[in-house]
């Protein structure tokens, strides 16, 4: 019954080209054992190609250990374990975790067999095990162009062992007629290998190529005594593949389809495969969805015809994504339409189609459905979320409460999803199919969001006096809510309430202006929850106004060392005081004679200072503080260079050089001679009709601030010269304690050089102005005559040198 259900649900699927035609006997193993089957075991010649040295056989007629009539299993030979039988239950591979009884295409085969095991040798001298299992088939007599097909599926498991191809583990499919052995229908699966140096090494990429998968399981057969570069990780598997063959070409006649699986030779690696076969016997037949979606690749596939060509025709209009021998990935378009394949060698010719229905794209449609509910309010309402425009059915609501992170399905199809018993904030969305052809889709979102009661808390103080056009703010704050929304009120009554501020979420609110005695409140609402209120807290009023003045500048800057002026301006008061008077003049005496009353105090802060007056009004108990806020620019200073030397005419560059980077204009002063008197770095060029002159130059900053520097330039009528002093008294006392030379004129390649009497350098520099302490390497020199050498150039390259001794006296 189980075959007849796998066999009506594939013909839902496939179509076939010829009749309907009956199977051999137990041709799929379906009585769970080898009746009707021949079987073999033996081993080959030792380091001989693929000569078989000795063979057991088992006829199809006898019982068990004869033939295998009702036999199960075949052992290894001259080994108990088992060589080949009969898999009635599924597993998956150790090495290729496959499973052993497939389902391909959507045929569910049923029962298999296993061919070979990881065993090597017989423990002997002999050389690598083979085994096979055949069945003679009596083709049923009929025309050759009526198709009768063996379909096999076969799975392997293979040792890399290295050798050439021929000597690698394999698996066998063949068939063998009156007239011998069918090429178009053998087949031989291996490993494919290369040479390498003197040996051979398997072709990887070919491998990969041709199905293979390394297994990530180590072979049990440790050859590292005999090859220490022995790789545990060398067995390669293949999966499930089907195959077809074609006997019409023999009606009427007796065939005989055998398979093998061989270890290596000469022996060492192991070899085992999987056999299945289908009770269909037809013809060719193509698997895949006989329904097709206009937004989806579909696959459709027909088995290997060994040595085959293969020829696919779809549907004008639709495209092909891939063409690949006995498959084809194709998209269609919104037409329907017949896939035909055909499948050709040298003695089989087979055809088969497949009708296809179109069936439109899913549309996943919009739910809505958005709302919000107050924890353990009504707890047994339900919310409905609602799908619209969607095409296709509804396969289940998904669900999820950490916003999309991970999803709870919901077994629920219909288009309305009601949900209940909500216990945190969660968002639905329904997966959505049109038919099985087409892709699963999924909707937007809507979102449930739970709320919880709001707490409106506790409002402090709860009592405060305030005069007359007093406000204050940030007076009142709310402690202790919870909740999104704060809505002040106010009333005088109790009884009708004013909104003082409405949609805020400010936890604090002010008092402005208050005539009367008032009571203030806060109402708090989370969204879909009641609202609650605070407590009640009331203003007093004391019957007289709140001091009023105005300050100006509430905020200034001043340079350092200057004055700033502070004024303030009384409007409603009767006493005033300087919370810091000690820094303040002319502050005045804390009384005001009559308003408006005028106060204008001056301060000299040579830092930033905030100055504080407090205002009071007879009668009202509260007073008015105001704040101002003094700046202090940090000191400024300018330097104009050190005095200087010139001849007439030559050019002499001013440097100014201010205390810091700040922006800043700049003035020079007098004009004589300058490139300009606007900059920080004019050139001066004077002519003879001076002596000398006094340069003096004036920066001022954004706010105002300035600083002065001079220069005082002599003229040298009588050209560049250097002066050396005769002596020099290094005592420390001020007076003479450096020998130095004074130079007139010179502008460039200057440079001083001091000698002892036995010509050592006691001293060296090419800084104008810099001399000699009277030192070496930190230690004093005694009194004497010392050699100095000298020279410098003048703003034309002119030289000057000078050389003599000068005379140390302590």
């Amino acid at each position: 019954m189980k075959n007849l259900l796998s066999f009506i649900l594939l013909l839902c699927c496939t179509q076939v080209w010829g009749q309907l035609q009956t199977c051999p006997t137990n041709i799929n193993f379906s009585d769970g054992n080898f009746t009707h089957w021949f079987g073999y075991t033996g081993v080959f010649e030792k380091k001989t190609v693929r000569q078989q040295l000795a063979t057991i056989n088992y006829d199809s007629i006898s019982y068990f250990p004869l033939g295998t009539l009702y036999a199960m299993t075949i052992p290894e030979y001259r080994m108990s374990s088992n060589g080949i039988e009969v898999l009635t239950s599924n597993s998956n591979d150790y090495f290729g975790n496959f499973e052993t009884i497939p389902t391909i295409n959507g045929y569910s085969y049923n029962y298999s067999m296993k061919i070979g095991s990881t065993t090597v040798n017989t423990g002997g001298s002999d050389g690598g095990l083979f085994r096979g299992l055949g069945y003679t088939i009596n083709v049923p007599a009929g025309p050759v162009t009526d198709p009768y097909v063996i379909t096999y599926a076969y799975a392997m498991v293979l040792e890399n062992a290295s050798h050439t191809s021929y000597e690698m583990p394999m698996f066998t499919a063949t068939l063998t007629t009156s007239t011998g052995t069918k090429e178009c229908a053998n087949a031989m699966y291996f490993l494919p290998t290369k040479q390498s140096g003197s040996g051979f090494v398997i072709d990887q990429q070919l491998a990969l190529q041709k199905g293979f998968e390394l297994s990530g399981k180590p072979s049990p057969n440790d050859l590292s005594a005999t090859n220490p570069n022995d790789n545990l990780y060398r067995v390669w598997t293949k999966g499930w593949t089907e195959v077809i063959v074609d006997l019409a070409a023999w009606r009427g006649q007796q065939v005989t389809l055998t398979f093998e699986a061989d270890n290596c030779v000469p022996s060492g690696h192991f070899a085992y495969a999987y056999v299945a076969l289908k009770s269909i016997c037809a013809g060719l037949e193509i698997s895949g969805n006989t329904k097709a979606c206009t937004n989806g690749n579909l696959t459709y596939t027909i088995p290997e015809l060994t040595g085959a060509t293969y020829q696919w025709t779809i549907p004008n209009g639709w495209q092909t994504v891939k063409d690949s021998f006995n498959t084809i990935t194709v998209i269609p378009d919104a037409n329907a339409g017949t896939i035909v394949a055909r499948a050709t060698n040298s003695c089989a010719d087979l055809k088969a189609n497949i009708n296809v229905t179109i069936t439109p794209p899913t549309i996943p449609g919009t739910i809505k459905g958005d709302t919000t509910v107050c924890f353990g309010l009504n707890p047994n309402q339900s919310f409905p979320v609602i799908l619209i425009g969607n095409r296709g059915k509804v396969l289940n609501w998904i669900s999820s409460n950490d916003n999309g992170n991970y999803w709870n399905n919901i077994n629920d199809t219909s288009t309305v999803l009601n949900v209940k018993n909500i216990s945190s904030s969660t968002i639905y969305k329904a997966i959505i199919q049109n038919g099985a052809a087409c892709r699963i889709d999924s909707t937007n979102t809507a979102k449930i969001t739970l709320n919880y009661k709001p707490v409106a808390g506790t409002i402090s103080p709860d009592s405060i006096q305030v005069c007359l056009d007093q406000s204050m703010a940030n007076a009142l704050t709310l402690n202790s809510s919870s909740g999104k929304i704060y809505n002040w009120q106010s009333s005088m009554d109790l009884i009708n309430w004013t909104t003082i501020s409405a949609s805020t979420t400010d936890t604090v609110q002010g008092i402005n202006n208050v005539q009367g005695k008032t009571y203030f409140r806060a109402i708090v609402t989370n969204l879909g929850c009641p609202s609650d209120t605070s407590n009640r807290v009331n203003i007093g009023v004391y019957n007289v106004h709140f001091p009023k003045a105005t300050i100006f500048p509430k905020d200034t800057t001043i340079c350092f060392g200057t004055i700033a002026q502070l004024t303030a301006l009384i409007q409603t008061g009767t006493n005033y005081q300087w919370l810091n008077p000690s820094s303040i003049y002319n502050g005045g005496s804390g009384i005001v004679s009559g308003t408006p009353f005028l106060i204008q105090a001056r301060t000299a802060p040579s830092k930033k200072t905030d100055y504080i007056i407090r205002i009071s009004n007879a009668g009202c108990p509260n007073y008015l503080y105001d704040t101002i806020h003094i700046n202090v620019s940090s000191p400024l200073s300018i330097n104009a260079g050190r005095d200087t030397t010139v001849l007439i005419d030559q050019p002499l560059q001013l440097k100014a050089f201010p205390s810091d980077g700040r922006q800043a204009t700049y003035l020079w002063t007098p004009s004589t001679g300058l490139s300009s008197t606007i900059i920080d770095n004019p050139i001066a060029t004077l002519d003879g009709s001076l002596d000398f002159i006094k340069y003096t130059v004036a920066i001022i900053d954004s706010l105002g601030c300035s600083a002065t520097d001079n220069l005082l330039v002599t003229l040298n009528r009588n050209g560049p010269e250097i002066f050396m002093p005769t002596g020099f008294t290094p005592n420390a006392d001020g007076k003479n304690d450096l020998l130095k030379p004074t130079v007139k004129g010179i502008t460039q390649q200057f440079y001083f050089s001091v000698y002892n009497r036995w010509g050592q350098q006691v001293f060296f520099t090419n800084e104008i102005g810099r001399g000699w302490d009277g030192t070496w390497n930190g230690t004093m020199q005694p009194s004497g005559a010392y050699v100095f050498v000298t020279e410098g150039a003048d703003y034309l390259g002119h030289k000057i040198s000078r050389k003599g001794t000068a005379v140390l006296i302590r």
